[in-house]
């Protein structure tokens, strides 16, 4: 042999040797049914550990997933646990700090094959309907009035029933009351006591709604109740306002808001108005009845409303205060419309901005002394010509705008034939001096000269016997309440007299 062709047959192979070729088998043995039972014979020879995963499948801890119903069960619980956790924030979020709870137990998916280990988010589930721990409320008593026999007879009007049913009965009270768990300390309530608590609860409960009522229904503070937002809307729908701003002042008697005037057919509308919105609060300003109640223009009327309906009166009796001083000339806010217990007027001030009162406002010498005399000749106006008492003037109740002063604040205003006229006339003369006599006004007259300079008397009394100067002015208003007496109580027509500017009609009375 050729010593190149031993050495070809003696090479090895550098990928190792090749693995031997199949046996070819014809197409007959192919279709060979006894070839085929073979191979399956084969197959089925193979060790099930040599697949991957092979020894977790037929663990016995692993699940048998072989089966449908075992997987739909798992996929159940699964859904369930979800639904559970849901309706647990659900309840939560129902129920809030509220002492009477709402339980969705009833709602919940409990499977009798689910692990007994719970976590503490899950004690609150716990059915309470059964809990043996649980105090049991007191039976009540037959129809026959007594339950047992012979010596162990007990009555209805035993007493330690009677404390427990008392206790019982403490669950049927209003929910803010917190009675705690009486029955779970077996505490017994005498009748006595019983009956006192009960009526404490109504007379709270009875409180608290005319709390409520008289917030839903009065004016507050820098706010509006319902009826009164409801009437200012209905001006600006009307027409009469173009919308309101915003509330600039709050006094002891009313609320004060910047609005856009519209437009009115009986008259025009200053481009921007207020309104005074009285307070309903009979509270705020309790001493207004004696302004009112004595004035003769008002004192058949007065008598017959209620109190709540005496507001609109003042309102209507500010709106005729100023009609009168409208007349004389006398620089004041002018009436533009009264509904009920608001009033609108025109706005004193410019660009949204009100005049400063007259004891914020930076007047020089010249201008304190010019305001002095406007003063005096104003109430001497208010006095003599409107026949009107301001009562309550005070450098709070004036403004100062266009170098010169306006008054405001007239709904207290009274006639001199008030009972109590001069009284408030004499009030006002002192705080109008007192304030410019401390500005270093030297043209500034005293209280008792300022007096007779608006009334015209001469009442001679020294400085400093103020209680004489007093009992003056006490025989003087005698003496004019005599006179208005013997004149049978004479009413002045307010409408006429006045001419006062409309007042809408009150269709929702």
């Amino acid at each position: 042999m050729d010593q190149t062709g031993v050495a070809a047959e003696t090479r090895k192979s550098p990928w190792g040797l090749a693995a031997p070729a199949a046996p070819t088998c014809s197409l007959v043995d192919v279709m060979s049914e006894q070839l085929a039972r073979q191979l399956d014979e084969e197959n089925n020879t193979l060790p099930t550990l040599a697949e991957p995963g092979a020894d977790l499948l037929s663990s016995d801890e692993a699940p048998d997933t072989t089966s449908d119903l075992m997987l739909a069960q798992m996929l159940q619980m699964q859904f369930d646990r979800e639904f559970d956790n849901q309706l647990r924030r659900e309840e939560k979020k129902f129920n809030g700090d509220s002492k009477v709870s709402i339980s969705f137990e009833n709602y919940r998916m409990v499977h009798p094959y689910e692990d007994s280990d719970s976590s503490e988010d899950e004690v609150d589930w716990q059915d309470t309907r059964h809990d043996p721990y649980r105090a049991e409320k007191p039976q009540t008593t037959p129809r026959k009035g007594f339950t047992g026999k012979g010596k162990n007879i007990t009555t209805k009007h035993d007493e330690e029933a009677c404390g427990r049913k008392n206790t019982a009965r403490m669950d049927n009270f209003a929910p803010e009351v917190h009675v705690g768990d009486g029955v779970g300390m077996d505490l017994k309530l005498s009748n006595q006591v019983f009956n006192s608590l009960k009526q404490h609860c109504h007379s709270e409960q009875r409180r608290s709604a005319k709390l409520h009522e008289k917030k839903e229904h009065s004016t507050a503070e820098q706010a509006v109740d319902p009826r009164t937002r409801l009437l200012m809307y209905k001006m600006v729908n009307s027409g009469v306002l173009e919308n309101i701003n915003g509330c600039i002042s709050t006094g002891k008697e009313s609320v004060v808001f910047h609005a856009d005037g519209g437009s009115l057919e009986e008259q025009p509308v200053p481009d921007e108005v207020v309104l005074k919105v009285f307070k309903t609060t009979l509270n705020e300003f309790k001493n207004r009845d004696r302004y009112i109640k004595d004035d003769y223009r008002f004192k058949d009327r007065f008598s017959k409303l209620n109190p709540r309906k005496i507001i609109r009166l003042w309102a209507e009796k500010e709106m005729h205060n100023l009609a009168r001083m409208k007349k004389a000339d006398i620089p004041c806010p002018q009436v533009v419309l009264l509904k009920k217990h608001i009033l609108v007027m025109s706005f004193i001030g410019k660009d949204h901005i009100p005049a400063p009162k007259l004891k914020d406002a930076m007047l020089g010498f010249e201008d304190l002394k010019a305001a002095y005399y406007q003063v005096l000749h104003m109430m001497q106006q208010l006095y003599q010509e409107c026949n009107l008492v301001h009562a309550d003037l005070s450098e709070y109740n004036m403004l100062w705008h266009e170098g010169k002063v306006w008054l405001i604040d007239v709904s207290q205003s009274i006639e001199p034939t008030h009972p109590h006229g001069l009284e408030f006339l004499f009030r006002d003369c002192r705080n109008v001096s007192t304030f410019f006599q401390k500005r270093g006004v030297s043209e500034a007259m005293s209280v008792y000269d300022l007096f007779n300079a608006v009334t015209g008397l001469d009442i001679s009394v020294g400085v400093e016997d103020e209680a004489k100067f007093m009992a003056e002015i006490v025989v003087l208003e005698k003496r004019n309440e005599d006179h208005v007496q013997k004149r049978g109580k004479k009413t002045f027509p307010v409408a006429s007299e006045d001419a006062g500017p409309p007042l809408q009609p009150d269709a929702d009375d």
